[in-house]
Formats: C-alpha cells, sequence, structure tokens
C-alpha cells in the first residue's frame, strides 16, 4: 500500500513537492491544503481533491504524512508544531538560529500525538547539515567553509522589490572564485563576509523613477547588501521574463582540514550543489524524509527529528538487501 501524502500550501515549493512526487511509485498524492478558496486552486496532477485548510483537523486517519510547504519566518513556526498533533509532518523551517526553539515546541507537539516530525529538511538546512557534521567528526582538526550560490536568494529579491521605485527585480548570491580556490588548497584562510561572496542584482524600475537613488538604496541596504560588492543592473522588462525567470541555485561546503602527528597531511572534503530549480531539489528531500517519517512512525516512534537522527536507509525506497548490493 502506496503512503498517503498530503501537501500543505500551493506555491513554488508545494508545486515541486506534486511533481517530484511522481517519481515514487511507494507514495501517492492524496490531497492539497490552501488558506485559499479550494475552487480557485488548479492543480497539475489530475484527480487530486484540493481542500482548506480549515478541514485539516477532520482528516487526521486520512493522510500517512504531511509535507508542510509553508514560509519559516510566520508560516512554519505555528503551522507545525499544529499539523504535528494530527499527522506525521515534514517541514523546511530555514531560520538557523531559531531551529533549537521550533524543534522543542515541536518535539513536545508531536511527542503528545504519538506523532514524527522532521523538520529543517532541505538542502541548507538539509544535505549541507549532514556533510557538515560528517566532515567535522572525520577531520576533527579543521575549518568549515560554506559558499552560497550562483543562485537567486528570494529574500534578497524580495527586499529589491520593496524598494521605492523598483517595479521587480531578482538578486543572485555569486561565490568569489579566489576565495574558493582558497579554501580548495587546503589553507585554511580566513574569509570575510566581503571575500567570499558578491551580491548581482537584476532591476526593473518603474518608469521615470530614479535609477541613481535605486542603486544607492540597494547598495547601502543593511543586513542584505551593505557588507557585500554589489553591482545592479537596470533591464527591461523583456529581460527580465527572458532571462531570470528561473529559481536556480547551489552552493559548496568545504572540511579542511589536517593529518598526522606533525600535521604534515592536508585533506579537503568537498560537496557542491549545482541546481537548475531550487524548490523542486527542496521537494525531493522532503519527499526522501517523508519516506522515513512514515517508517518511523509505523515502528513506534515519536517526536522531532532533524537530518542528524535519520538512518540513511530509512530515505530510500530501496531494501535492505538492494542497498548492500548496489550501493555500498
Amino acid at each position: 500500500m502506496a503512503i498517503r501524502v498530503g501537501i500543505i500550501g500551493y506555491g513554488n515549493l508545494a508545486k515541486g513537492v506534486e511533481s517530484e512526487l511522481r517519481k515514487n511509485p511507494d507514495m501517492e498524492l492524496k490531497g492539497i491544503f490552501t488558506r485559499r478558496d479550494p475552487s480557485s486552486v488548479t492543480t497539475k496532477t489530475e484527480g487530486v481533491p484540493v481542500y482548506s485548510s480549515d478541514d485539516i483537523p477532520g482528516m487526521k486517519d486520512d493522510f500517512d504524512v504531511m509535507i508542510i510547504c509553508g514560509g519559516s519566518a510566520t508560516d512554519l513556526p505555528k503551522q507545525t508544531k499544529e499539523y504535528a498533533k494530527y499527522f506525521n509532518v515534514i517541514d523546511s523551517f530555514d531560520t538557523h538560529a531559531k531551529i533549537p526553539e521550533h524543534f522543542a515546541a515541536v518535539d513536545e507537539s508531536a511527542k503528545g500525538a504519538g506523532k514524527i516530525a522532521i523538520i529543517s529538511v532541505g538542502w541548507d538546512p538539509g544535505m549541507f547539515s549532514l556533510t557538515r557534521l560528517y566532515s567535522n567528526a572525520i577531520l576533527p582538526d579543521g575549518n568549515d567553509y560554506t559558499f552560497w550560490g550562483k543562485g537567486v536568494s528570494q529574500g534578497h529579491s524580495d527586499a529589491i522589490r520593496r524598494v521605492p521605485g523598483v517595479k521587480n527585480g531578482k538578486q543572485y548570491t555569486i561565490p568569489v572564485d579566489a576565495a574558493l580556490e582558497a579554501v580548495r588548497s587546503g589553507s585554511n584562510p580566513e574569509l570575510t563576509t566581503r571575500q567570499k561572496h558578491t551580491r548581482e542584482c537584476f532591476v526593473v524600475a518603474e518608469e521615470g523613477a530614479d535609477k541613481a537613488l535605486i542603486e544607492k538604496t540597494i547598495k547601502e541596504m543593511p543586513n542584505y547588501f551593505a557588507d557585500y560588492d554589489t553591482t545592479v543592473h537596470f533591464i527591461s522588462e523583456e529581460e527580465f521574463a527572458r532571462d531570470h525567470s528561473r529559481i536556480n541555485h547551489g552552493g559548496f561546503v568545504f572540511r579542511s582540514g589536517k593529518t598526522g602527528f606533525d600535521n604534515e597531511n592536508k585533506h579537503v572534503i568537498e560537496y557542491s550543489l549545482k541546481l537548475d530549480s531550487n524548490p523542486e531539489f527542496t521537494a525531493s528531500v522532503l519527499i526522501a524524509y517523508a519516506r522515513a517519517a512514515y517508517r518511523l512512525n509505523k515502528d513506534g516512534q515519536s517526536g522531532c527529528k532533524t537530518v542528524f537522527d535519520i538512518a540513511p536507509a530509512l530515505l530510500s525506497p530501496l531494501s535492505g538487501e538492494e542497498i548492500r548490493a548496489h550501493l555500498l
């Protein structure tokens, strides 16, 4: 019997989950929940019902696991702990500094309901987090480095669009090649924020807007651009639609360390991602962990987990015998 999956929300991430579930024959999309009028939502999967979020509590026996696709700023801190009262749940909460308090709130809720919740699932936090843990355990004498990009930062792009006079905008985070090569060399460099990344902005300005003022406002924006070398390009709506419609991203995680009685040997662990679609890749990670949540709960476990707590074999649809024969 297929694992019955529900999706909460229907933005870019949820559409990625809908798309990639089709590639997992042991799972079945049984419904989508939205805060909008369900009749206004058109899905790409024929026959999948769309429900109001108000219907969630009454359907706790109809789904094996829910993938929650809300935003980390305001949605997930409320939604995950609430819906863990009814279902096994997965989220992609990515506000790193607030993960401990989010974990505690969700853990209490999930344990009380006898359900499994896995939080902060994706590529960072998520796959990058696992790489950091493995690498630290293997090379205890060393340094961590994380680079993001080249890719679209949705938060920074939103900040650009809020600048007066901006009609549309997108921002790309770009690792500095010299910094990457310094890390790859094993020299363990100390790098400032400005030395690690640059930011490139593509802006469609309102007609008659002061472009010089827009550029100045963006470059001096605290917490977003002030600490980086930032380039602002003004382009037409046609160029924006043609060249900047994708949500690509990626990045690198390094652990540079030394071994030997005199630390004479250098080692560099590198993990990288190059993603054409950030939401579709993140969705693929969420789906794998949804399988694990279902299996753990079926085995009698409950409470909140992170990617650190999940055995890799639980992510795969393959049996233990198949994994050992083909992947080990």
